[in-house]
């Protein structure tokens, strides 16, 4: 069909085609990026993964570390230190634990380092019953550090020692010590990775020695200045911004700025071949395309926003810290990457140059060829699309139990296996410490019931200060278990039953239990709400009701699919011991928020060609005309989620890989042939109750750009 360029297409540009606005853009950009970027290098000095910053809100272990923290200035650090020998401890082992124990102790007076077995039980250091090891705990007072900082000197002052004598620093401590060394410079790497990735798929999209470097480039500035943007909201509103978010800020704002870079480049060069002038180009193909890049940012900004009803704090506050993100990217895609590309005019599509022609020959092309096989073949291509998507789900059936926080690292630090050594020869003192603050009237009667409580191995009391005294319970099985879990409820039960003592259980166990328990609500809140406000959005773009509800339908089949596929990789392929707990959430916001992206880039064009050709001829013409960029687009974004599975967390290779198969899932199953066939079946009744819903289609013929406006306009 040849589509006729006539001039009167160029009247509605207006003022916004005038030569100096592209270059006054330019320059605001570059008096913000001057103001900003100096700002985003202070990000990693406001994050933060202390327990009270991360835990949920109203939890009672949140309220354990808050009092620590309020006592004693920071909570403190728990280390275990377990000696083994495997023909059994000689008198030299002997008196080298002992003497590491004096010297530590000594370095770290502030808290005295307490025997695991209770204060009636002599020296600090204890002998398991086999013989083949001995241990001890240390308490080390907050205000010499935190874990990551304090792990290293305590595991090099116990170097000295007789040969064959093994020694694990394990504790809670020290896990939070090895989990703080694989976020340390995760920012800088995350960053690198992703800007290497991107830098790959732009050349390759197009082919081109100059163009790719151009969406790059803005995307990096809009990157940049959401971390300044992000900075000042933590100065200034006190937003809590952890090491995984952080990562994820980064993610975000270059998978989806670069996916509104190729929506934009797309259209702009259509218009190309449209308008001679290269800034009357710019603004019809932003008039084209901004529409669909602006709901699709309100969709991930609207469910970003939804994390804020979340109870626990680190899920809270990604919603704030990502939306500032999709709003950079937005503003910064829609001003500073158009102006860019009109000054430099179109010899940056060199050698693909497109040229301006009063009768552009438009071919079907693969996609074209693939909207006709769709609609010849609806229902195969419908039920087909289904079937692949419920054998994914069927995925769902494998280990989708919680992850423990022991099994969280890809290859097992010391202070994991040191857990296990530690079960092994002290199977009586298998669990994570418990700490339960009391009020000092009541330590005896709250000391009794805990030492009653089935599954506890010892207990015993600990220092009074500010009107409190904590208590240290030993739990008998395996940290993070549900046995485990199931003794900290009991004793929880056992001490709120003691009137007037206030008692409260915490520790890093009770911790992770209440953030499971919290997530569990949270998805029950969250999830729905989310759902609500895409739906919303979707219905305010497309003007109906039916299209919004069949989209979501896809996109929630799609998430079930993705997450069974991943499921089963996790499980049967990779060998993970089960899925983190944050996993199903954020997975969910992202394939939804970020999945109904493709959905409204090909959606909106289809509405914008049924105007002029019918719903039938609508949807192909959409899919032919969207195809190619939407595929590149869901192939940048997969790729940037992809880069959080080479860091050597389980939780963030959960995630990164979730989402880039879902994605990928998204563009390349669900909107080339689910959508588009179920359009078909449905005809233009997928647009009711809008005034497009009516069967009647449209004189096709001739059409200069300027009818077609006016068209759109009665519609």
């Amino acid at each position: 069909m040849a589509v006729n360029a006539a001039p009167s297409g160029e009247a509605p540009a207006g003022r916004l085609a005038g030569r100096w606005v592209p270059w006054l853009v330019i320059g605001l950009w570059v008096a913000l990026a001057a103001a900003m970027v100096p700002l985003s290098g202070k990000l990693s000095s406001v994050t933060t993964d202390r327990a009270v910053d991360t835990l949920p809100a109203s939890a009672e272990s949140t309220k354990v570390a808050v009092l620590e923290d309020s006592l004693t200035g920071g909570e403190d650090n728990t280390f275990v230190f377990v000696y083994h020998r495997a023909g059994g401890m000689t008198d030299a082992d002997r008196a080298t634990v002992e003497r590491h124990y004096n010297t530590l102790a000594k370095r770290y007076p502030p808290k005295v380092a307490a025997v695991a077995g209770g204060e009636d039980e002599g020296p600090p250091t204890r002998l398991s019953t086999d013989g083949k090891a001995m241990m001890f705990t240390l308490d080390v007072s907050a205000t010499y550090g935190g874990p990551e900082t304090i792990v290293g000197p305590l595991r090099d002052a116990a170097k000295d020692r007789p040969a064959g004598l093994d020694l694990d620093v394990t504790g809670p401590a020290a896990v939070d010590g090895d989990m703080d060394a694989v976020f340390e410079g995760i920012d800088l790497q995350v960053f690198l990775t992703t800007v290497v990735v991107v830098t790959l798929l732009l050349i390759l999209t197009y082919r081109s020695p100059v163009l790719w470097f151009i969406p790059l480039v803005a995307v990096g500035v809009a990157a940049l200045t959401a971390m300044a943007t992000v900075y000042l909201l933590v100065k200034g509103f006190g937003i809590v911004v952890n090491d995984q978010n952080s990562a994820l800020l980064t993610i975000l704002v270059f998978g989806v700025g670069t996916d509104y870079a190729l929506l934009l480049i797309a259209r702009y060069r259509e218009t190309l071949r449209h308008h001679e002038n290269v800034r009357v180009a710019m603004v019809h193909a932003l008039r084209g395309a901004a529409p669909a890049i602006v709901a699709s940012a309100a969709t991930v900004v609207a469910g970003l926003l939804c994390l804020l009803v979340a109870d626990l704090n680190s899920t809270s506050g990604l919603g704030p810290i990502g939306a500032a993100g999709i709003l950079c990217a937005l503003v910064a895609m829609l001003t500073l990457f158009p102006a860019v590309l009109v000054v430099l005019g179109r010899r940056i599509f060199w050698p693909a140059i497109p040229r301006f022609s009063t009768a552009v020959e438009e071919k079907p092309g693969v996609w074209g060829r693939l909207g006709a096989a769709i609609s010849r073949r609806r229902w195969v291509a419908t039920l087909g699309s289904l079937g692949v998507l419920g054998v994914l789900a069927i995925g769902l059936a494998g280990n989708t139990g919680a992850l423990r926080e022991q099994d969280q690292f890809l290859a097992a630090p010391e202070s994991v296996t040191g857990f296990t050594v530690l079960r092994q020869h002290f199977p009586e003192l298998g669990g994570q410490p418990m700490t339960i603050f009391t009020r000092p009237a009541y330590q005896e009667r709250v000391l009794n019931v805990v030492k009653g409580t089935p599954g506890v191995a010892q207990a015993f009391p600990g220092e009074t200060k500010g009107g409190w005294v904590d208590i240290s319970v030993f739990p008998k099985d395996a940290p993070d278990t549900v046995a485990e879990y199931d003794t900290i409820k009991r004793v929880r039960t056992a001490v709120h039953a003691v009137s007037g003592a206030e008692a409260i259980v915490g520790g890093p166990s009770a911790e992770n239990l209440d953030t499971e328990v919290t997530t569990s609500r949270d998805e029950k809140l969250v999830i729905p709400l989310v759902l609500a406000v895409v739906l919303i959005v979707l219905g305010l773009l497309l003007r109906a009701i039916v299209a919004p509800l069949v989209l979501m339908a896809t996109v929630v089949v799609s998430f079930a699919a993705a997450f069974g596929g991943s499921v089963f990789v996790f499980d049967t392929i990779l060998g993970f011991k089960g899925v983190d707990y944050s996993v199903p959430l954020l997975a969910f916001l992202f394939l939804v928020a970020l999945g109904v992206d493709y959905n409204i880039f090909l959606t909106s064009r289809a509405r914008e060609e049924t105007v002029r050709l019918g719903s039938r001829e609508g949807m192909l013409k959409a899919l032919s005309a969207t195809g190619g960029v939407i595929t590149s687009a869901g192939l940048v974004l997969a790729a940037t989620f992809a880069v959080l599975a080479t860091l050597p967390l389980v939780m963030l290779i959960e995630v990164g890989f979730l989402v880039a198969f879902g994605v990928l899932l998204d563009a390349l199953l669900v909107r080339s042939v689910l959508v588009p066939a179920l359009t078909l079946l449905i005809g233009p009744r997928i647009w009711w109750p809008s005034r497009l819903s009516r069967p009647a289609e449209p004189p096709t013929g001739r059409h200069s750009l300027a009818d077609d406006e006016e068209l759109a306009l009665q519609r």
